[in-house]
C-alpha cells in the first residue's frame, strides 16, 4: 500500500499556489497539472489540532468540516486570534482593505503589514486595495467604521465568491470599478482614526495569478472526502483555498480545506468518485461551488 500523506493546506507563494503536506512536503501546483489523490479503504478523517499541536485525543470529525477541528481544538486555535479580537495590545501594524470578488461583493477587512497581500490571496479576493496602515485597534476601528457608516460586510460567504468567478468583467477596469468607487466614499468620511495612515488607491488584480481568464463555469463542488473515494482531474485555476479541476464530468471545485486530517494516497485513476454537489442552472454564472 502507498504511503499516506496528510495535507497541511493550500498555500501561496510568489510562484502560485502550493499544497503543503506535514512534515514540510511542498507540491506546487501549475496549471494543467494532475490532481490525483484518495482515501483508503477504513480511513477516516483525524482533527489537526490548534496552534502547531496534536489533538490531544485524536478527535474523529465530519467529512464536510472545512476547520477539521474538534470543538475544543477550534476554542483554542481562536484564542489569541486577531479575528476574535482577542489581542488589543499586538504592537504590529496593521492595513485595511477593500477587497472584491464579483459584481456587488465588495469587503473590508485587516491584516498584519507583515503578511502583504497573502491574505488576499488566502480569501480569493478577485482584486483589492488598500485603504491605510496604523495600529490594531485603529485599524479595527476603521473596518468598523466602514461597515456601520458605508455598510460593508466584513465577510462574504466562499459560495457566493465561487458562483461568479467565470462570469467576472473581462476588462480590468471593470473590475476595479467598485473597489475604487467605495474607496472614494470611505477615505471621505470624517471619522477615521487619527493614527490610521491613508494609502493611496492602487487596485491589485489577481485574475492572472488565479488563471480566471476563460475560466470554464464549474458544474458543482466536491462536498466532502471519504474513504475508497477518489479525486482525479486537471487543475484549470486556483483561488483562495479553491482548486477548479477539470474532469470528464466537467470543471468541479475542491475546497483544499476539505483536504485536511485525511491520510491520502496517490492514485493513477482519472476520474471523480467523492460525493459532489451540483450547481443549479443559472445562465452566466454558477449557484456555488465545492
Amino acid at each position: 500500500m502507498a504511503q499516506a500523506w496528510k495535507c497541511s493546506g493550500l498555500r501561496w507563494s510568489a510562484d502560485g499556489p502550493v499544497l503543503v503536506w506535514d512534515g514540510g512536503r511542498r507540491s506546487a501546483l501549475t496549471w494543467g497539472k494532475r490532481v490525483a489523490f484518495g482515501v483508503v479503504e477504513g480511513g477516516v478523517r483525524t482533527c489537526v489540532g490548534a496552534r502547531g499541536h496534536a489533538c490531544p485525543v485524536g478527535a474523529v470529525v465530519p467529512g464536510r468540516s472545512t476547520g477539521a477541528r474538534c470543538e475544543e481544538c477550534a476554542r483554542l486555535d481562536r484564542a489569541h486570534s486577531v479575528a476574535a479580537d482577542t489581542i488589543a495590545d499586538d504592537p504590529r501594524p496593521y492595513r485595511v482593505y477593500l477587497a472584491w470578488f464579483g459584481p456587488g461583493m465588495v469587503k473590508v477587512g485587516i491584516t498584519a503589514r507583515a503578511r502583504g497581500s497573502a491574505r488576499l490571496l488566502e480569501q480569493g479576493a478577485v482584486c483589492f486595495s488598500w485603504l491605510g496602515v496604523g495600529p490594531l485597534m485603529a485599524a479595527r476601528r476603521t473596518e468598523e467604521l466602514l461597515r456601520a457608516a458605508l455598510r460593508v460586510p466584513d465577510r462574504i460567504p466562499y459560495a457566493e465568491k465561487r458562483a461568479v468567478r467565470a462570469a467576472l468583467p473581462e476588462a480590468a477596469a471593470g473590475r476595479a470599478r467598485e473597489v475604487a468607487e467605495l474607496y472614494e466614499r470611505a477615505v471621505a468620511l470624517p471619522a477615521w482614526p487619527e493614527s490610521l495612515v491613508r494609502e493611496p488607491l492602487r487596485v491589485v488584480d489577481h485574475v492572472g495569478v488565479f488563471g480566471l481568464k476563460g475560466l470554464p463555469v464549474a458544474v458543482g463542488q466536491v462536498s466532502e472526502l471519504v474513504a475508497r473515494g477518489v479525486v482525479g482531474g486537471e487543475l484549470v485555476a486556483a483561488a483562495g483555498p479553491d482548486l477548479h479541476l477539470a474532469t470528464g464530468g466537467g470543471v468541479v471545485v475542491l475546497d483544499t480545506r476539505l483536504m485536511t486530517g485525511w491520510g491520502l494516497v496517490p492514485v493513477t485513476a482519472r476520474e471523480l468518485t467523492m460525493p459532489t454537489r451540483q450547481f443549479k442552472d443559472t445562465p452566466g454564472m454558477q449557484d456555488g461551488l465545492f
